[in-house]
C-alpha cells in the first residue's frame, strides 16, 4: 500500500510576518543584554525596526550583531542569513541559547549588514528614500573578520521566509 500527499500554493510575506522574524532576533539580542551589559534597549529598539524594514521589503542579505576586538568579531556574536524558502519547509527554532561568560574586555557591540540583490537593484534616488525611513543611517565599511569560526545553530521562518542563525565560535 502507498500514500502520498501534496501541497501547492503561494505564501505572501508581510509586514506580520516580518515583525515575528524580527522578534526572533530581538530576543536573542535581549538574551546577549542580560549577559553582557549591551546593546541597550534603544540600540536593540533600533535594530528591531531596521530589520523589519529591511526584511519588509526583501532587501536583507546578512546581518552580524556582536562584539568586536580588534576589527573581529568576537563571542558572542550571531550572523542571520536571509532566505526565500521557495516553497520548501523549515524549522522555526525558539530564540535563546548564547553563550554565558565570554570574555568581551576591550571590545566593543556593533552590527554589519550586507544587501540584498533587489536592494541593489535599486536606483540611488530609491535607496536614499528607502534609508530616510530607517531609525539611523549605516556606512560603509569593509567586512570584520572573525575571531574563530561560525557555527550555525538555528532557524527562524515565517511566510515563506527564513533567518538562519549562525553563532561565533573560539577556537
Amino acid at each position: 500500500m502507498s500514500y502520498s500527499y501534496t501541497n501547492s500554493g503561494t505564501q505572501t510575506f508581510t509586514a506580520t510576518h516580518a515583525k515575528y522574524l524580527a522578534s526572533k532576533v530581538t530576543a536573542d539580542l535581549k538574551r546577549i543584554q542580560r549577559l553582557y551589559g549591551a546593546p541597550t534597549d534603544t540600540t536593540i529598539s533600533g535594530y528591531e525596526s531596521e530589520l523589519i524594514e529591511f526584511l519588509k521589503n526583501g532587501y536583507l542579505s546578512e546581518v552580524t550583531y556582536g562584539f568586536q576586538k580588534d576589527d573581529r568579531w568576537i563571542e558572542p556574536t550571531l550572523k542571520y542569513t536571509s532566505r526565500d524558502l521557495a516553497g520548501m519547509m523549515s524549522g522555526d527554532d525558539d530564540p535563546g541559547k548564547i553563550k554565558p561568560n565570554a570574555d568581551i574586555s576591550n571590545s566593543s557591540f556593533t552590527s554589519y549588514m550586507t544587501y540584498s540583490s533587489a536592494y541593489m537593484n535599486l536606483s540611488e534616488q530609491e535607496r536614499e528614500g528607502f534609508r530616510g525611513t530607517l531609525p539611523f543611517k549605516r556606512e560603509g565599511a569593509p567586512a570584520p573578520g572573525i575571531n574563530g569560526y561560525l557555527s550555525s545553530d538555528k532557524s527562524y521562518s515565517s511566510g515563506g521566509q527564513a533567518l538562519d542563525r549562525s553563532s561565533v565560535k573560539s577556537y
